[in-house]
């Protein structure tokens, strides 16, 4: 049985227990990845393609290494005009061994199982909130009964208001700055333009 997978912007040909190199995914070591994005499944009942994937198949690998590629030079030149720039690249590559490759029905018999499950859980909870919510009404009746005693002594009592403060501002506390006279010109100028 084969798959072809879409991962990093690139499709590949897969098949169990083959070592493939990929575009960086996350996970170490030792971990387990599933690529959901599967276009295709062969084996030797016939070819099934997807539009674009094929529901509910998927092709899981674990994860060798996180390492680079190859190195790869970049090398930039403009002809008479002195430009040149060299620099070198390496992509980070994930290495995967294919462990697995699950058809279309694979999915669908554990999708059917889930919400069996999801169903109990679902009334289990249902039974909590109830017994949660009895405490929950005594607690506001309590507050409600002592919202009540605090209202009619406030009724009472109404609070005084102040007189409002006059607030004077900054700029009135302040004199006002009082402006220097303007200068005469310099004595000098004028003693030397009659010397002249």
């Amino acid at each position: 049985m084969y798959a072809v997978i879409r991962t990093g912007g690139k499709q590949q040909k897969v098949a169990a227990g083959e070592v493939i190199k990929v575009e960086k995914l996350d996970g170490e070591a030792g971990s387990t990845v599933t690529l959901d994005d599967v276009l295709a499944i062969g084996d030797d009942k016939g070819l099934t393609v997807g539009s674009p994937t094929v529901d509910g198949a998927s092709v899981t690998a674990e994860v060798l290494e996180q390492t680079r590629g190859a190195k790869i030079i970049v090398f930039k030149k403009k002809r008479r005009k002195n430009y040149r720039r060299k620099k070198g690249h390496r992509q980070h590559v994930t290495v995967l061994r294919v462990t697995d490759i699950s058809g279309p029905g694979a999915k669908k018999a554990a999708a059917k199982k889930a919400p069996a499950k999801a169903k109990a859980d679902d009334a289990a909870e249902e039974k909590k909130p109830a017994a949660k919510k009895a405490p929950a009404k005594k607690t506001e009746a309590k507050t409600e009964a002592k919202t009540e005693a605090k209202a009619p002594a406030a009724k009472k009592a109404p609070a005084k208001k102040a007189p409002a403060k006059k607030t004077e501002t900054a700029a009135a506390k302040k004199p006002a700055a009082k402006k220097a006279p303007a200068k005469k010109a310099p004595a000098k100028k004028a003693a030397d333009k009659s010397e002249e």
